[in-house]
């Protein structure tokens, strides 16, 4: 009988040094999580940012429900996000926020805003933004992530910014728009009060607008940026700061288009009480801006997007605003782009007042692999060789885990640059080399090196000997395998590369400040890429109508941005690995949670979540093999911690085909510090994105974002509690 190597084995226990070790990190840390519970958020029960509190861990310190009673819980209320419009969100993707007794969330590709009843689940009132042309064509109306509060001159205020690009400030209590607040829209039913438009601020001083508008040409609100120069949307909410909204941004997906020009996804911050416009970050540097020189070839005069997909996270008292970005136009080539490109892929740091960077980690460079960041930086205080840290942390959808001094940006431990393979499709750029840190380990350290002997499945020797004869046809790298010309003439097939988390959007990491523990869902993936083919970078009049994949927002109608198709594209077929009789050639990990201990960066325990596929259990070619548990399908575990307790349940995958749980749909508590189950209930259906927990009224309640088209309660949330 053969066994999966020790790294795929769940680390149930722990030798007594390790324990001891980590018994007085959690002594260490005391101190620290004082100063990190006070990031604001969760104080008195409430859940005022998406995330929790302002540093996103996803974390409350309510205990009312705990290991002893988690099993009695009962269903308290379900709201039913398809009850708002058609086209509900295939994925709900925004947690409510829970403030002065009441709960906040947006649902429907209007992105209407709702007002919920936390004892009820009952809607107290909605809000939602008339119709646009702007909106019908923002490739991101489904994906609204939640809203933004914060307090003005006394009163609640929620802020929310739209898919046509508009920020919105509402009476928290009536849901109408702020008085003397904002700029009137030109618009018909639009509010004269309450309400920005983002556009006219974002391209105020970017050249090719002023381009634009030399021939006489006049601004329409209502459509917006014309659609061979670029287009802007928004899918993270905003986040507020010491008295500023600070706006995200996003785009149509680079992986989903053809053309290189686009407008820049400036930062841009804006006075939370009159609506005043006050500064603005330029994420593609101008001349004489730090990073300016990592656009060659003058492509910082047209190259655009850097999208902020993932919400931003916050410390009030250094007066820093956390970001993470994605890369710029046509993601999967950037010979018309070359350098790293800053400040793609980056971690940033920002003064709230002003807008100014005061650190930056670039995580990859020049992105050719749709690595954008997904997941906000979490912050919380370490102690780490005896020294109190304010951390910051940052998820990646490779796998790897990057630590920082969040006041200062110094790494906490120390990131290694190392040489990566190099591109060979004519005139494209990849950079040397990519940064990897040296702690924590990799969610899996497949990535370090690859699909190696290592990780070949090896469950009999028959197997692994026929995948090592697959794998010698192809180049074995990690996380950065560039794609191929079509016609390439290697001796190999194909490159080939591995991930070691997947797209965590849907299943975040959370992190619990009292212990310094953080919690990741991941899985394996390997696959060789598709080859590119050349298009002679012709010019066309008309933008090209291609789908970019926008979750069936608006199929069929999001066009590609500018004039200019790219030199090469995705098209030349190649893509996909052969299997054994259907086993992939690696040894499975498809679901599993890992803990770490961020105070001395070491995993603490992993297991797999769900059980090994009937698949793979049942294969004719494992009859009486002994196969550890892989991990059950459905890609991924939304967790969220409160108390002494790691609250996970199953997942949909991400994309358009979903993969459903193979096992019953069931909300677990955990123990924080083995990942032992210590109660269960039981779901109506798989849980999406996040969840979140709050005190009302003396009760503790647990929400959770369920559902999907396929399973019912699309776009929907179910709240727990004890009765």
């Amino acid at each position: 009988m053969k066994t999966m190597m020790a790294e795929l084995r769940p680390l149930r226990t722990m030798t007594l040094l390790h324990c001891l070790g980590l018994a007085l990190a959690v002594l260490l840390v005391t101190s620290a999580s004082a100063l990190a519970q006070g990031l604001p958020g969760t104080e008195n029960g409430e859940w005022r940012y998406l995330g929790g509190n302002a540093g996103h861990t996803r974390s409350s310190p309510l205990t009312q429900i705990n290991a002893d009673n988690f099993g009695n819980l009962e269903e308290a209320w379900i709201w039913r996000g398809d009850n708002f419009g058609p086209n509900v969100d295939y994925f709900n993707r925004s947690t409510p926020i829970y403030v002065d007794g009441m709960l906040y969330t947006v649902a429907t590709p209007r992105r209407q805003v709702i007002a919920i009843d936390p004892a009820t689940g009952e809607t107290l009132w909605t809000f939602r933004e008339p119709q646009t042309i702007r909106h019908q064509r923002s490739p991101r109306q489904a994906y609204g992530k939640g809203v933004a509060y914060a307090e003005v001159d006394g009163r609640g205020v929620i802020f929310v910014t739209t898919p046509g690009f508009f920020l919105w400030a509402l009476d928290a209590k009536t849901g109408r728009p702020l008085e003397d607040w904002g700029t009137p829209v030109p618009l018909d039913d639009f509010s004269q009060t309450g309400v920005v438009d983002l556009i006219p601020d974002l391209v105020g001083d970017w050249g090719r607008w002023g381009e634009y508008m030399t021939d006489g040409r006049a601004y329409d609100a209502n459509f917006g940026i014309p659609r061979e120069i670029g287009m802007v949307t928004a899918s993270a909410p905003p986040i507020v700061v010491n008295g500023v909204v600070v706006v995200l941004v996003g785009h149509q997906p680079s992986y989903g288009q053809t053309r290189i020009e686009n407008v820049p996804g400036d930062i841009m911050g804006f006075d939370a009480r009159t609506g005043k416009f006050l500064w603005k970050f330029h994420v593609i540097p101008r001349p004489g801006e730090f990073g300016h020189e990592t656009w060659e070839n003058d492509a910082w005069k047209w190259s655009g997007d850097m999208s902020t997909w993932a919400p931003a996270s916050a410390d009030p008292e250094l007066g820093l605003v956390y970001l993470v970005t994605n890369a710029s136009t046509v993601q999967t080539y950037s010979g018309h782009r070359p350098g790293a490109n800053l400040f793609g892929g980056s971690v940033l740091a920002l003064d709230v007042q002003t807008g100014e960077r005061r650190w930056h980690f670039q995580i990859h460079r020049s992105d050719q692999w749709n690595y954008d960041l997904p997941t906000p930086p979490m912050l919380m205080d370490l102690t780490v060789d005896g020294q109190q840290i304010p951390a910051l942390i940052q998820n990646t959808k490779q796998g790897l885990i990057f630590a920082f001094n969040r006041e200062t940006g110094e790494p906490i431990w120390p990131i290694e640059d190392r040489a990566v393979i190099q591109t060979e499709v004519p005139g494209n750029y990849t950079s040397p080399t990519q940064p990897y840190p040296t702690r924590p380990e990799p969610l899996d350290r497949i990535v370090l090196n690859g699909l190696t002997e290592e990780f070949v499945i090896d469950y009999t020797p028959e197997l692994k000997r026929y995948a090592l004869e697959v794998l010698s046809d192809f180049r074995i790298g990690g996380l950065y395998v560039p794609q191929l010309p079509v016609d390439h003439g290697n001796d190999f097939v194909n490159n080939l590369g591995c991930q070691g988390a997947g797209n965590v959007i849907p299943h975040p990491p959370v992190a619990d400040p009292s212990t310094g523990m953080m919690y990741a869902s991941h899985r394996r993936t390997c696959s060789a890429p598709g080859f590119m083919r050349p298009t002679n970078g012709v010019d066309r009049d008309e933008p090209d109508y291609a789908t970019p994949g926008d979750g069936g927002a608006t199929p069929n109608s999001t066009p590609t941005t500018g004039t200019t198709v790219s030199a090469w594209l995705p098209g030349g077929g190649g893509a996909g690995l052969p299997t054994i009789d259907g086993l992939r050639l690696w040894k499975p990990m498809n679901n599993q949670i890992s803990a770490f201990q961020m105070n001395t960066g070491d995993r603490i325990w992993s297991l797999p979540v769900g059980e090994t596929p009937e698949r793979i259990r049942n294969h004719p070619l494992l009859a009486d093999v002994d196969i550890p548990n892989t991990g059950g399908a459905g890609f991924g575990s939304v967790q969220m911690v409160t108390g002494s307790l790691l609250i996970q349940t199953r997942g949909l995958s991400e994309g358009m085909v979903q993969t459903l749980p193979d096992a019953p749909l069931r909300l677990n508590a955990r123990d924080k510090m083995t990942g032992e189950i210590l109660g269960s209930v039981e779901l109506p259906a798989p849980g999406q994105y996040g969840m979140m927990t709050y005190m009302h009224e003396g009760k503790q309640y647990i929400v959770v974002q369920i559902g999907s088209i396929r399973t019912g309660f699309p776009g929907s949330l179910v709240a727990f509690a004890l009765q």
